[in-house]
């Protein structure tokens, strides 16, 4: 724990991505969706309105920099807590001196990197001088708070979701470190708009990563007089990464990941999980990947393992927890079910055709039998007339009409015999025959 002015890391010899810390709210890159014009975040802020909040987001987005500057731009006193060396005799050292401070009009921001590591004694210090106002606590968190932070702490607390910076954001960072003085815009660097996003793109949404990167490429590059030529080799070495030919947002960013998805669909694990390895290893991100894991498990597999589903939103969960590169092993592990899971497109193709049915029969009246009736009117013109109670028999299904009249006898699920849609096949023959049957007693 220590107190400390906004910007004493920026001495000479700091690290590049320390030198290059943004200083106030213009110079803060990403986040639009709270640090946008208008958006309640800046609105916060500029008009001094701050209070408690929590900052959840991936590493390197910016979040003690943003409490930084909010402690700058409020005119606050800031204490940096770790919550890796501050013990709890620590904690009321520091409110002591906050609320002696509030007595004097004297305003405390406290900030905590890492609030999920904090015990619940620990945050339950905070607590009383949260609550009376003595302090303005800005907690940091990569987990999720709700399961993390302590739910008294939790609800004086306003949670602001932070999300990894984008490569074009992280390149402009770059781009700004070269040019400006505080970064390399006192040397004569000479280094490509591609090999930038190269660097860029190896960072996955983590700034400080990449400005630790540019450092070191800097460092080590080849040099002529003063001039510092950066070269993608370099690059490589100082990753050891090589650079693959990929572009997020371009035509082999679609190839890849329809690679991906064929190979799961063929069943052939090796090309797929070959696949995931090259879009990850190129710095695809890695959620992007897992929702379209997500979307396979119902698109190509379906019922004929429902369990499908429930992995690949396991997988989506992890990657959004951990990141890369940890999360590179669920994610192989979510396509290596996925392409040997029992194959079925039935879901797939059931909701498309009544797609097609939906759009152009737009006006088919809900049949009267399934309608509620809440008022009497309702009731009068014959809302739920005749309706059957499911659970009130003992086949638990009933004979009732619930398509449209124009739609009976349309079908749309179609199950496969892979998986257990072989078993979901029988059932539904054996309640097509209890109708048929039931049908054929009400005839004669």
């Amino acid at each position: 724990m220590r107190q400390q002015s906004l910007f004493d890391n920026q001495a000479t010899g700091a690290p590049l991505a320390s030198r290059m810390r943004p200083r106030n709210l213009d110079e803060f890159v990403g986040q639009e969706h709270l640090l946008g014009p208008g958006k309640v975040l800046r609105q916060i802020v500029e008009n001094d309105q701050v209070s408690s909040m929590i900052f959840w987001g991936p590493p390197g987005v910016g979040k003690t920099t943003l409490a930084r500057i909010i402690a700058d731009r409020t005119k606050s006193v800031f204490v940096d807590f770790s919550a890796v060396t501050s013990g709890i005799k620590d904690i009321k050292e520091v409110m002591k001196h906050a609320e002696e401070g509030r007595i004097l009009g004297e305003r405390t921001i406290v900030f905590v990197d890492e609030i999920h590591r904090f015990n619940k004694a620990q945050q339950d210090a905070f607590l009383p001088y949260v609550e009376k106002g003595s302090i303005v606590l800005i907690g940091a968190t990569t987990e999720n708070p709700s399961f993390e932070v302590n739910s008294a702490l939790l609800s004086r607390c306003k949670v602001f979701v932070l999300q990894g910076l984008s490569t074009d954001d992280i390149a402009r960072l770059l781009d700004r470190a070269i040019h400006n003085p505080r970064g390399f815009g006192d040397e004569d660097v000479e280094i490509a708009p591609d090999t930038v996003r190269m660097i860029a793109s190896f960072s996955n949404g983590d700034a400080r990563m990449a400005l630790n990167t540019l450092e070191m490429v800097v460092l080590n590059a080849d040099r002529d007089g003063k001039k510092i030529f950066v070269g993608k080799d370099i690059v490589e070495q100082i990753t050891n990464k090589k650079s693959l030919l990929y572009d997020k947002n371009g035509e082999e960013h679609y190839n890849l990941i329809s690679a991906l998805h064929k190979s799961m669909r063929n069943s052939d694990v090796q090309a797929a999980v070959y696949w995931l390895a090259r879009m990850l290893e190129a710095g695809e991100d890695p959620l992007y990947v897992a929702r379209r894991v997500v979307r396979f498990a119902s698109e190509d597999i379906g019922l004929a393992d429902s369990r499908a589903l429930e992995l690949s939103v396991a997988a989506f969960q992890a990657c959004h927890f951990i990141g890369m590169p940890e999360c590179s092993v669920h994610l192989a592990h979510a396509v290596t079910y996925m392409s040997l899971a029992p194959k079925s497109n039935a879901v797939y193709t059931a909701y498309n055709e009544a797609k097609r049915d939906a759009l152009e029969m737009l006006a088919e009246p809900v049949p009267l039998v399934i309608r509620n009736a809440p008022t009497r009117l309702m009731k009068d013109l014959k809302y739920g007339d005749g309706y059957q109670y499911a659970h009130d028999t003992e086949e638990k299904i009933t004979d009732m009409q619930c398509l449209p009249d124009s739609l009976q006898g349309r079908t749309y699920y179609r199950p496969t015999n892979q998986g257990a849609e072989e078993r979901i096949a029988k059932l539904m023959e054996r309640i097509a025959e209890w109708r048929r049957a039931r049908a054929e007693r009400k005839k004669s």
